[in-house]
């Protein structure tokens, strides 16, 4: 046990290590001819971000784990919106853009409904199966939500991006090929050390799926969303957490089910319904005290509401 343990934390840093060295060597070959910091924002920086909770559910979609594949994006999803975002409105109240009350915050909640509507198969009875169809559907809704954050850029003032560190050829080829390498390998790690702890602790692959491995999947948006609360950058910090959990339900799920359909265990919608009850409950916030902001109390309202939440599904599997 103490040795999956291990390889679980190894396969974990291996993901966000590998993560971030692709992004900053593929950012740097972007630069050295001259694609623009929006095109790279929408591509390399928002696929690194989502490359761990990617790699991990295509493993785990090829290999049949089917409860670590939804319980890697539903867990992920519910950590960044209650623990993530409830960290960083403690630090400081968050004042939120028209733009994301208005259109990101409800696009967040309409890929969750959607996601329990095709789960379940509610539009035509069959079995709770999320389909390469229903991948298909996922897919296309993504690619129009990237169009959407392109015109939204193009009509909103950007500032100067600072300048990034300049890397030489050789040196940004190695960090794209090691950092893939890292996530194939981490990856790899993550499942089969997780699989290998569910059956040895006689837990469901859905209690590790939703804890250990959301929570290291989620560390990439932890840090960001930390430290721009800490700067007072309130933008990236509630921007950073609506738009991975759309990435997360519309690209990694639309991916995992395009590659091989995914049977839903419909123990999951417990946890839905907490992340819709989150994210409606996020969009209340903007209406009350002050407007368009999340203020301390409602953060810890968050955090609290994710204890609770926890404390449960363990309490279940005892």
């Amino acid at each position: 046990m103490t040795l999956q343990i291990l390889l679980l934390l190894v396969g974990l840093v291996l993901l966000i290590k590998g993560a971030d060295w692709m992004v900053s060597g593929a950012s740097s070959l972007a630069k050295k001819y001259h694609v623009s910091d929006l095109a790279i924002g929408l591509t390399i920086v928002a696929f690194g971000t989502s490359a761990p909770e990617l790699v991990v559910n295509v493993y785990s979609s090829l290999q049949g784990h089917h409860d670590l594949v939804f319980g890697n994006v539903i867990g992920s999803n519910n950590i960044n919106l209650f623990v993530i975002l409830g960290l960083a409105g403690l630090i400081t109240p968050m004042v939120v853009q028209s733009s994301t009350v208005w259109k990101e915050i409800p696009l967040s909640l309409f890929a969750a409904v959607l996601l329990i509507v095709l789960a379940n198969d509610w539009l035509f009875p069959n079995a709770h199966i999320l389909s390469r169809l229903d991948g298909l559907i996922l897919l296309a809704l993504f690619g129009s939500f990237l169009f959407y954050v392109y015109k939204q850029l193009k009509t909103d003032k950007q500032e100067a991006a600072p300048e990034q560190k300049q890397f030489k050829p050789l040196q940004i080829w190695v960090l794209i090929l090691v950092g893939m390498a890292g996530l194939v390998i981490g990856g790899r790690l993550v499942v089969t050390n997780a699989v290998s702890m569910a059956t040895a602790l006689g837990v469901s692959e859905k209690i590790i799926g939703l804890t250990i491995i959301a929570l290291g999947t989620s560390l990439p948006e932890l840090a960001t969303s930390v430290v721009a609360a800490l700067k007072k950058n309130n933008d990236i910090a509630v921007g950073n957490i609506i738009g991975s959990n759309i990435f997360n339900i519309f690209l990694i799920l639309g991916v995992s089910s395009l590659l091989s359909p995914i049977e839903y265990n419909p123990v999951f919608n417990t946890d839905m319904l907490l992340l819709c009850f989150g994210t409606s409950l996020l969009f209340i916030a903007m209406f009350t005290g002050k407007k368009k902001k999340l203020d301390r109390w409602e953060a810890g309202l968050l955090l609290l509401i994710y204890v609770g939440y926890t404390i449960y599904i363990i309490s279940q599997e005892i």
